[in-house]
């Protein structure tokens, strides 16, 4: 596997190592072993992911940016089984140098790569294909009283997000987070998140 650092410090991009014959493919999609002999040392911690999920969306659908509050932070590795997307990590740790600053990166069934979005930061897709099978992994369990969002509408954020935000598909709930500016974040860059 190799590992891509970000602007943002722990946002990682995770390629993994492709065996392709006449016959099609195969690759590890995941290790613990090998994250935590390659990654961890990038991190400067280990992580243990808990939890797997899976959805399935269609063209313009995008969801996010979302986050758990303290103490239900968590990381997650996504990637893309089916068709392609634009997964982006927002730094929403107050007090960080680049908070308010984003990562995107274009994931697809073709390109393998993961995407590593550390604790601290929101997280949200847009779906740029016909379809797309998302997966990922998260360190922590999922508590519906932590649960929270940034409004993924945001344009002090300036995200690209490829498709026309105007004619996205959003859930009710997305559509209700407020803007980073106007939101109440309950962890700064000096809080222990591990």
């Amino acid at each position: 596997m190799e590992i891509i650092k970000t602007k943002l410090d722990g946002v990682l991009i995770i390629e993994p190592k492709i065996f392709q014959d006449a016959r099609g493919y195969f690759f590890e999609s995941f290790s613990q072993r090998e994250f935590d002999e390659k990654v961890s040392p990038v991190l400067g911690h280990t992580v243990t992911f808990v939890q797997d999920n899976e959805s399935m969306s269609s063209y313009g659908v995008m969801r996010g940016l979302h986050y758990q509050k303290m103490p239900y932070t968590q990381s997650k590795l996504v990637r893309v089984v089916k068709g392609s997307v634009l997964d982006v990590a927002v730094d929403i740790r107050k007090g960080s140098p680049t908070f308010g600053q984003h990562v995107a990166v274009e994931l697809t069934e073709e390109n393998h790569r993961q995407f590593f979005v550390p604790r601290g930061f929101a997280h949200g897709f847009a779906v740029l294909s016909e379809t797309a099978i998302f997966q990922y992994k998260c360190d922590n369990f999922y508590h519906p009283e932590a649960d929270a969002g940034i409004n993924i509408k945001d344009e002090s954020l300036a995200i690209d997000w490829r498709i026309p935000v105007e004619d996205a598909l959003l859930s009710e709930k997305d559509l209700k987070h407020a803007c980073l500016k106007d939101s109440v974040l309950d962890f700064d860059i000096n809080d222990k998140l591990y």
